[in-house]
């Protein structure tokens, strides 16, 4: 167990660098970088060495295999989205936090990353939180996946925890 509150903000930075993974609503994807160097972003960061068996592993799972070598402007956003959760996958995180994952993705595409990451927990034993509005979302990554209601005032209501 690791005291934030008495971390520096290099510690921090290495911190949420080495141990967390982020998933935004939108995909946060340099232009100028393909597919591959997009994901390997926080190695690179890190002056780490890729684990390229591992970065298969991903490219395979999410269906990019293929498309490495696009630039973002090459691949629909769905493709896009998959880039974006292999990113926040390659370090392998303790902790990945996905704010709206699917948000900006047409159905097919969101369930498609929405059994990614249930399977990523149920598989990998990952551990992630996501903030989703969305009903489906919530129910399609079940069972392991808390909902926390709100009222329409912004008061926390209380938590309902699906089976």
């Amino acid at each position: 167990m690791v005291d934030l509150t008495t971390l520096n903000d290099n510690q921090l930075t290495l911190l949420r660098r080495q141990s967390l993974g982020f998933i935004f609503q939108s995909f946060n994807l340099l232009p100028m970088f393909t597919a591959r160097q997009n994901i390997l972003i926080p190695l690179i960061l890190d002056g780490a060495k890729p684990d390229t068996t591992w970065l298969s592993v991903l490219a395979k799972t999410l269906g990019l295999e293929e498309r490495l070598t696009h630039r973002p402007s090459e691949l629909s956003g769905g493709q896009q989205q998959r880039v974006a959760i292999a990113r926040a996958f390659i370090t392998k995180p303790s902790i990945v936090f996905a704010d709206e994952p699917v948000g900006n993705l047409d159905t097919a595409s969101s369930t498609e990353v929405l059994s990614f990451l249930r399977d990523s927990v149920r598989e990998l034993g990952q551990t992630i939180i996501m903030v989703t509005h969305d009903v489906f979302c919530s129910f399609l990554c079940r069972p392991g996946f808390g909902i926390c209601g709100w009222s329409n005032r912004g008061r926390p209501g209380q938590p309902q925890w699906i089976p």
